[in-house]
């Protein structure tokens, strides 16, 4: 990769991160974190607002802007990929704002690599989701977006039913079905909830916080240790 590209990707990857340690810039880049500290000190004699230091991370200062980006062959490609997964797997309205969105970039791109794009060889055919689960999946998906609890009646693999209030961290797709990580408040504990088994869903008005050992981390780590 030339040096003009190098500079170029890594205000790229800074701007599209909170904070950005050396560690993670020199992993993405290919090159030493020595090299990063060098770049990034050139970058900021050219008047590109860095801000941080090493050993804590960086960030682009407010109001810089580089000019519109174009998408490579390749870029473009992973996009078209997406919205097709995302029509097939999501929910409508995510699914109809992931091709608004590539509406939006189509138009702007080189002709050869629209075309390519289009023709790119990779599907995913419809899912066989009823109209129930995908609505399911519309409500939690917003309801863990604002952070509001939301009261369940499920059906556990015995047919069991049971009624609960839960906070909800994360929806994950595992190839069949969709679940949802939650925080449980009848068991006080994590519970995964299968959405094709939720009999109904309302989302309360009430919200939960970021609590110590109630959060998508703190289940995530979970799963790994068992």
């Amino acid at each position: 990769m030339r040096r003009a590209d190098r500079l170029f990707q890594l205000v790229q990857l800074i701007r599209g991160r909170r904070l950005t340690t050396a560690h993670f810039l020199a992993q993405r880049l290919e090159v030493s974190e020595r090299t990063i500290y060098r770049d990034i000190a050139d970058l900021q004699h050219q008047g590109v607002p860095i801000e941080g230091e090493a050993g804590v991370g960086y960030r682009l200062g407010v109001g810089f802007d580089l000019p519109p980006l174009m998408f490579t062959q390749e870029e473009a490609g992973a996009l078209v990929a997406s919205v097709r997964l995302a029509q097939a797997w999501l929910d409508p309205s995510m699914a109809a704002g992931a091709e608004a969105a590539l509406g939006k970039i189509f138009p702007v791109l080189p002709a050869a690599t629209r075309a390519a794009a289009e023709s790119l060889p990779i599907y995913a055919p419809a899912m066989v989701f009823d109209t129930g689960t995908q609505k399911t999946l519309q409500l939690l998906r917003e309801a863990v977006q604002s952070r509001r609890k939301v009261h369940v009646d499920y059906r556990d693999v015995a047919g069991k039913k049971s009624r609960r209030v839960l906070w909800p961290l994360g929806c994950f797709y595992w190839g069949t079905v969709w679940t949802l990580a939650a925080w449980c408040e009848s068991r006080q504990d994590f519970r995964a909830f299968r959405m094709d088994r939720i009999a109904s869903l309302k989302t309360l008005d009430e919200r939960f916080g970021h609590e110590a050992g109630r959060t998508l981390a703190d289940f995530l780590r979970t799963v790994k240790t068992r």
